[in-house]
């Protein structure tokens, strides 16, 4: 009667290994699930491509009460431009271009700024796009109001956006009054007029 063959050591070693590692990526999922997954910091999700979206109930930090950012920004010439104070209080609008929720907005902030466009200044920033890209596809929706990149994203990360697209409303000494994100023409003249009684 024959003898079982024994397994060869090689073979023992390799078997241990493969188990311990089947154990170990267990434990670390189990781990994983109980304080990452559930864990509320967790900024954002990608929905579509060009689609940021935060998890329910989150938003942008609130700001109101800061001041606005004083990074450099790149005006649509390559010319280095600030968001400084002309005198009207700022509608910032952050956005780019394959974000579905910027693209419809677009023409509503058009249509608004043609209405009140000298009391109220009406800006883009655009942290993604090249300037081509930026001005073309702004001015396919009616957009002629000024548009700036935020090519090394130093003005979007100093304002702490992860959902886009954002929109600030700056009284004109520079503080940010309120944010919001995706507006309609209605709730975009809504906030305008709660700010600063213009349109209303």
């Amino acid at each position: 009667m024959a003898t079982p063959e024994r397994p060869r050591p090689r073979v023992v070693v390799a078997l241990a290994v493969a188990v311990a590692a089947v154990v170990v990526s267990v434990a670390g999922a189990v781990v994983w699930s109980r304080n990452v997954a559930s864990d509320d910091r967790v900024d954002l999700r990608l929905a579509d491509p060009g689609e940021y979206v935060l998890p329910s109930g989150q938003d942008n930090p609130r700001l109101s009460g800061d001041r606005l950012p004083g990074a450099a920004l790149v005006a649509t010439d390559g010319e280095s431009a600030a968001l400084a104070s002309d005198g009207r209080p700022m509608v910032v609008n952050l956005w780019y271009s394959t974000c579905p929720p910027c693209a419809k907005e677009l023409a509503d902030f058009a249509a608004v700024e043609a209405a009140v466009g000298e009391e109220v200044r009406f800006v883009g920033v655009n942290p993604f796009d090249t300037a081509e890209v930026m001005e073309r596809f702004a001015a396919e929706r009616g957009v002629d109001y000024e548009l700036l990149r935020d090519r090394d994203y130093e003005f979007t990360d100093e304002l702490g956006v992860v959902a886009f697209p954002a929109t600030l409303f700056v009284d004109p000494d520079g503080t940010i009054v309120g944010q919001d994100g995706a507006l309609d023409e209605a709730e975009l003249r809504h906030h305008i007029a709660m700010h600063w009684g213009i349109g209303a």
